[in-house]
């Protein structure tokens, strides 16, 4: 392994003495060895020198799909994590949405196996149930010490409310984590965007914020009622965050996370009946939107993810109603959040969920295991067809303004740069 000597780098660490410094920092084999206002490089160093370079502690995304086995037409675990490096993240959680749905020990060892040797640590998710199709319990404990970290069918809520209450009982034994996505599919129908004046003006079949919240209130109900502890994704709309804050102030052991797209786009966007904006939970009203970000600020929503899910042209540039739901997000997201939150915001957001899900996150200091994101903060830029590194490209975000870039990451003993 080649040193590594990152000069002149703005630390964003508050865990660590150096948080907010301008140092230097040098890493051997892998491992933080020296910080110091300024180190000498010697000839067999990899120097990194950029313009406005910031380093925090490694971020991790809680929810990507890359395809692989059965759909790598959309994308490979191989090119994902590349992606992801090149994103600025040095983890990420594996939805079980692949052909065969991950939901078996065997399955969750071929992830781990394929993502060896990765500048980006793989950490998969194993399905709640069996296929993915809510009637019976997938081999959670099996699955977990195989390498599972949690456990949730993507996209689909648990319809069976004493299933999901089993559930929640069963997964203490072993303190395993449920990934509960909320939404009630008789209340959501045929819905395909959000409930209110857009979809009316379209013509579309909306989805109410109440398919999500009657949801959200039977889950926190059940974590109330079982114990142990339960994370719910993307959550989208006003009624998640008020049951959400409530449960917290009762000491109940919930966690949340927000898309960055349901963030940064409100549900005008769907004016030009444009599928790259097709997403679940859908894009909701601008105060929503607003009121999401404001949830991000004071600690109700804890961590942010991409919710990166590549599709194939066939299933996403169809008639709106048609198209699958999803959107691209991995390359897009710390520059399309800087646009909208502080900083130091984004890096806990993206931080914050290694704590949810039992993940080392190490401090910025010496001695310490190198697993960094490195990016800048001040360019202004717009995300283009070339930004696009996923063998998919159905993003929402081209023609997107952007602030700052992931310029890469450290981690595993490697230097992966966005260049």
């Amino acid at each position: 392994m080649t040193p590594v000597i990152l000069k002149q780098t703005k630390i964003i660490d508050p865990t660590s003495p150096f948080h907010q410094q301008i140092m230097d920092l040098k890493i051997e084999q892998g491992v933080i060895t020296q910080i110091e206002k300024e180190i000498k490089a010697t000839p067999d160093c990899e120097v990194v020198e950029i313009e406005n370079l910031h380093i925090s502690q490694g971020w991790m995304d809680s929810s990507v799909s890359f395809g692989e086995p059965g759909y790598e037409d959309r994308e490979t675990i191989e090119n994902g994590l590349k992606v992801a490096a090149k994103s600025g993240f040095t983890a990420v959680l594996l939805q079980p949405n692949s052909n065969p749905i991950i939901d078996n020990q065997s399955q969750i060892r071929f992830v781990i196996d394929k993502a060896k040797g990765n500048a980006t640590t793989l950490y998969p998710i194993g399905a709640l149930t069996k296929g993915s199709e809510g009637n019976e319990l997938a081999e959670l404990y099996d699955m977990q010490n195989a390498g599972a970290v949690a456990f949730g069918d993507y996209k689909k809520a648990l319809q069976n409310a004493n299933l999901q209450k089993i559930a929640l009982q069963y997964v203490q034994d072993f303190n395993g984590t449920l990934l509960s996505f909320c939404q009630d599919s008789t209340i959501k129908g045929i819905g395909i965007a959000n409930e209110g004046v857009i979809s009316t003006k379209l013509g579309m079949k909306g989805i109410p914020a109440l398919a999500e919240e009657l949801h959200v209130a039977r889950n926190l109900f059940l974590l109330e009622y079982t114990g142990g502890k339960m994370h719910i994704p993307t959550i989208s709309t006003q009624g998640s965050i008020k049951l959400i804050k409530e449960a917290k102030a009762k000491g109940v052991q919930i966690t949340c996370s927000v898309a960055v797209h349901n963030l940064v786009f409100n549900d005008e966007k769907l004016l030009g009946f444009d599928s790259r904006y097709k997403v679940l939970p859908p894009l909701r009203e601008e105060a929503t939107r607003a009121a999401l970000v404001s949830a991000v600020l004071d600690g109700t929503i804890d961590c942010i993810t991409s919710d990166h899910n590549p599709l194939d042209i066939e299933h996403k540039k169809l008639e709106f109603d048609l198209a699958k739901d999803g959107t691209i997000g991995l390359e897009s997201a710390f520059g399309a959040l800087l646009t909208i939150l502080p900083l130091e915001v984004i890096v806990n957001k993206l931080t914050a969920n290694k704590l949810v899900f039992n993940i080392d996150n190490p401090s910025i200091t010496n001695g310490s295991k190198a697993d960094i994101s490195l990016f800048t903060t001040e360019e202004n830029w717009t995300f283009g067809k070339e930004n696009i590194l996923s063998k998919s490209k159905n993003s929402a975000f081209l023609g997107q303004k952007m602030k700052g870039k992931a310029i890469g990451i450290y981690n595993n003993g490697q230097l992966i740069m966005n260049h």
